[in-house]
């Protein structure tokens, strides 16, 4: 856990001083908060999805014995219902096998923060949706990976750009829900997303303190 800290923390430096460094530091074209801003501000309803029971069943499906698997193309998704929420596809670059993000995404990590703090998404809370392309790995060590993947965006966006975490849910599909299904292993199943998932409950407001009853003047004698 301490080495987990100790990585999040010096992740947050270099970020800081990437983004502080400006377009000319980085090694890949990001998106801008507009374009960000744009693909998530379509919201409509609420997906209804139980996270923590996803989760389980992501872990349960990706334990299945390769006999009982039908394999990458003809894999059902596991949360259909997540496609009708609005989405950006981010290509976040990792470390191999770990949830290391590379220096070349720091920007649009960024980029991500910044729409997320828009007057537009303010009032929306986030699905942090971590996937895995199809490789040698086992499907669990896919899921476990996504998920620290969609974890280590999560602690990003709240340790260094101190995005509320009641408004970030992480979660790692791994192999489950391909991005392109007919290319199990094309790199665009190893995108993240981030899709706008409801509305944040408004705060109760408080009730108003009634004016203290005004003092009768004093009767002269």
């Amino acid at each position: 856990m301490r080495a987990n800290g100790l990585a999040t923390a010096g992740l947050g430096l270099a970020l800081g001083l990437a983004l502080l460094a400006g377009p000319a530091g980085a090694q890949t074209a990001a998106p801008t908060r507009d374009d960000i801003v744009a693909k998530l501000n379509h919201f409509e309803e609420a997906a209804e999805v139980d996270l923590p029971a996803l989760k389980q069943q992501v872990m349960e499906r990706a334990k299945t014995r390769i006999k009982n698997d039908p394999g990458p193309v003809n894999r059902p998704l596991i949360a259909p219902e997540l496609a009708k929420l609005p989405a950006f596809n981010a290509q976040i670059q990792f470390d191999a096998d770990t949830p290391i993000i590379q220096p070349a995404s720091y920007q649009t990590v960024g980029r991500i923060a910044d729409a997320l703090v828009h007057a537009s998404l303010l009032p929306y809370t986030f699905l942090i949706v971590g996937h895995v392309e199809s490789n040698s790995k086992t499907r669990e060590a896919n899921a476990i990976l996504s998920q620290r993947r969609a974890d280590a965006i999560r602690d990003v966006l709240v340790n260094t750009f101190k995005i509320s975490t009641k408004r970030l849910h992480p979660i790692g599909l791994g192999e489950e829900q391909f991005l392109d299904r007919a290319k199990p292993t094309s790199a665009v199943n190893g995108q993240l997303q981030i899709l706008t998932y409801a509305k944040l409950p408004e705060e109760p407001r408080p009730a108003a303190t009634p004016a203290p009853a005004a003092k009768k003047p004093a009767k002269k004698r």
